[in-house]
């Protein structure tokens, strides 16, 4: 296999044939060496992007993470576009047949540590605070799903000819992120829409943008209308802040040593909770998959769990492991801080392996029904902010509205940065409100249970169902969020 598409380029080819030579590299695609290598020059990417987002202010004004923008340098590099146009791809194929099955297994990582070393408060707690946003974001996140099957019932299917699971689109690109996007690959491709997990990753990427530049445009226009219980500026940022470097005398330890390194790594101790759990997420899964087989599925036909991916699996997984461990490790072995860290690292890797796969010509093909459902994503979830949030949200409506409006936009981490733009000194509720949603929220939609489920849903029992139960569900918070929360403003 060919390391580089070339065309009237000798130069390019002679300088890859004196590596070879030089290395001994034989540039065999999923081998150990170049799975090896594969991981350091995404290393190197990674790198490459968070020193251009330091020296680039547009960026940095952005808030684009660096991840985002390695993934999008790699997918420029490569054959989608520098291939495209010039005939020689700098990012050889052997490297992308191994970064595409990365963000499968990233995935995995990041839900099975989403409640490793957090304290699982009791429901009634996490209800207590956090009600309204839950209630909110289910609200943001089922409409999303009924908007997308709308638009999948009366226009897409019947004037494009797109897969009915087109409808699951929106909330898997914008809730769910890059990572479930990626994640869910493998469960396009066994409904009959292989092309859906490129139109998933690039739903993503405009909800990251598009929750950011909408997020501070908003916040913006609170700040202008006094909105804002609290006011802010956005100025306020310094410059180091803006790079997203941390200041060097106020830098906060990555993590706490709670075992001896004589008797094992701490961050591999960590690591094997984090496995342990997507074992057990693994087993849970098989389980189910066996127990459909030989109950309703064999009686009925109808499948649904042989389709479900491993991940929001793994994230109950997880939760078994923290339970456990609440019972059984008396010597607080978990610091949250190593799981954040783990959590992070396969987010960046799952975030520039997916970018650098990303097909162009998937998304150049369908480009109209991919437009017609990133605007109607982004028109719901913005009418939702705006016009229901005050009317479901019980007080700080914007403060609190605006993490769901990220998060519901461009994942979590688009939530938090919209929010602490907003409460920079964390007056307000609204943090840890957020925090604790995600309990309960997490669990099922943005890649939980029916996020994964969802495209199985409409495979099997159809997109007039699933559009009428999304419906429902959207139309029930709406309701339950308005006589219930929003009569205590």
């Amino acid at each position: 296999m060919k390391c580089v598409l070339i065309k009237n380029s000798t130069h390019v080819e002679t300088v890859l044939a004196v590596l070879r030579n030089r290395i001994g590299w034989r540039w065999k695609p999923m081998t150990p060496n170049a799975v090896g290598f594969s991981l350091l020059v995404l290393g190197a990417v990674l790198v490459l992007g968070k020193w251009i987002r330091v020296g680039t202010p547009l960026l940095q004004h952005l808030f684009l993470p660096s991840s985002l923008v390695a993934g999008l340098l790699a997918l420029l590099a490569g054959p989608e576009i520098l291939g495209a146009m010039t005939g020689v791809s700098l990012v050889p194929e052997f490297l992308l047949d191994t970064w595409r099955v990365l963000p499968g297994l990233m995935i995995n990582i990041v839900f099975a540590a989403l409640f490793i070393g957090k304290k699982i408060p009791r429901i009634g707690t996490v209800w207590k605070l956090a009600g309204p946003q839950v209630v909110m974001g289910y609200m943001i996140a089922f409409g999303q799903y009924a908007v997308g099957l709308f638009l999948t019932l009366f226009i897409l299917g019947p004037v494009f000819g797109m897969h009915p699971a087109a409808g699951a689109l929106i909330e898997i690109g914008f809730v769910g992120g890059h990572g479930t996007a990626a994640g869910l690959r493998d469960t396009f491709v066994e409904v009959g829409f292989p092309e859906g997990g490129d139109l998933a990753i690039g739903m993503a990427t405009v909800g990251v943008l598009g929750g950011v530049l909408f997020g501070i445009a908003l916040i913006n226009w609170a700040i202008r209308n006094n909105k804002l219980v609290h006011p802010v500026k956005t100025a306020d940022r310094s410059d180091l802040e803006k790079k997203g470097i941390n200041e060097f005398d106020i830098r906060e330890a990555a993590g706490y040593m709670s075992t001896r390194t004589e008797s094992i790594e701490p961050l591999s101790l960590h690591l094997g909770y984090v496995g342990i759990g997507i074992l057990l997420g693994y087993g849970l899964q098989q389980a189910m998959v066996w127990l459909e087989a030989v109950t309703w599925g064999g009686a009925t036909g109808v499948y649904l769990m042989r389709y479900v991916p491993l991940f929001p699996l793994a994230m109950v997984g997880g939760i078994l492991v923290q339970l456990l461990l609440e019972k059984l490790d008396r010597y607080r072995t978990v610091d949250r801080e190593l799981v954040n860290r783990i959590q992070g690292l396969a987010l960046d890797i799952l975030i520039v392996s997916a970018l650098a796969t990303l097909s162009l010509k998937v998304i150049g093909e369908n480009m109209l029904p991919f437009l017609i459902l990133a605007v109607g994503g982004i028109l719901w979830t913005g009418f939702a902010f705006l016009v229901l949030g005050p009317r479901m949200l019980p007080d700080y409506w914007f403060e609190r509205g605006i993490g769901d409006f990220g998060q519901s936009m461009g994942v979590t981490a688009t939530g938090l940065l919209l929010m602490r733009v907003t409460d920079p000194e964390g007056k307000t509720p609204a943090l840890e409100s957020f925090g604790y949603k995600q309990l309960l929220f997490e669990l099922f939609v943005g890649g939980g249970i029916f996020t994964g489920a969802a495209i199985p849903l409409i495979h099997q029992f159809g997109p007039k169902a699933v559009f009428a139960g999304t419906l429902g569900v959207a139309l029930g918070c709406l309701v339950f969020g308005m006589l219930v929360y929003g009569k205590r403003r």
